[in-house]
C-alpha cells in the first residue's frame, strides 16, 4: 500500500477530539514531501468528512512539512460568536461574522513573515480568557499548561484537558490497528456511519 501524507490514521491521531465533536479543531503537523499527494489525499479526507461537518485544511506548507488543521466549521462559528473572541479577532483584522473569512485571514497570518498568530487557540477550543492572557503575558505566569496555557479557570481547563486525554486514548486502538470503520462501529467516532 502506498505511503501517504495525510493518512486517516494520521488525523485519528492527531484529531480524535475533533471528530469525536468535543472540540472545534486540531493542529498538527505531517511530513509533506509532495504537495500534489498532500492535496489529493486532503481532497480524498474532505470527501468523507464534510458531509459529517468536518473540514480538514492545509494552513501551512513550507521546507517539506504541512501544518494541518481539522475543525468543525459549525462550531467555530459558535466559538466566534464569545464577545471576548470577537474583540481579540477584530484587532488583527479579522471579520468575525464570517468564519470562512477568518480561516482565509489565519491562513495569510500563517503565510506572511510576520509574528505569529497566537489568536489561532480561538480556532482550537482553548478559551478566549487564555488565548489573551497567552498573548498579554508573552506565554508568562500561566496557572498551569495542558493542552494550552491556562490564565483563567484552572479546574475548568484541567478537566477539558482530561476529558481531551480520554478521547484520544480511546481511539489509539482504531489506529493501531488501522480500522477506522470498525472503530465507528463500536461507536467511538461519531462521525462516521
Amino acid at each position: 500500500m502506498r505511503e501517504t501524507p495525510m493518512s486517516e490514521d494520521l488525523l485519528i491521531r492527531h484529531c480524535s477530539p475533533t471528530l469525536a465533536g468535543i472540540k472545534t479543531g486540531n493542529l498538527f503537523s505531517c511530513a509533506c514531501p509532495s504537495r500534489k499527494d498532500l492535496t489529493r489525499d486532503l481532497c480524498r479526507l474532505n470527501k468523507k468528512l464534510v458531509p459529517k461537518g468536518i473540514r480538514v485544511l492545509p494552513l501551512r506548507v513550507c521546507k517539506g512539512r504541512a501544518l494541518i488543521y481539522a475543525y468543525r466549521p459549525n462550531a467555530l462559528e459558535s466559538d466566534l460568536t464569545d464577545h471576548r473572541a470577537r474583540a481579540l479577532l477584530l484587532k488583527y483584522g479579522y471579520v468575525p461574522e464570517n468564519p470562512n473569512g477568518c480561516v482565509v485571514h489565519l491562513i495569510h497570518r500563517l503565510r506572511s513573515e510576520g509574528e505569529f498568530p497566537h489568536e489561532i487557540g480561538l480556532f482550537l477550543s482553548h478559551p478566549p480568557e487564555d488565548v489573551l492572557g497567552f498573548i498579554c503575558n508573552r506565554a508568562c505566569n500561566h496557572k498551569c499548561v495542558g493542552c494550552w496555557k491556562v490564565y483563567g479557570d484552572e479546574q475548568a481547563a484541567r478537566n477539558i484537558f482530561e476529558k481531551y486525554e480520554m478521547c484520544s486514548r480511546n481511539l489509539l486502538p482504531a489506529v493501531a490497528a488501522r480500522e477506522i470503520h470498525r472503530a465507528a462501529h463500536r461507536g467511538w467516532l461519531m462521525f462516521l456511519p
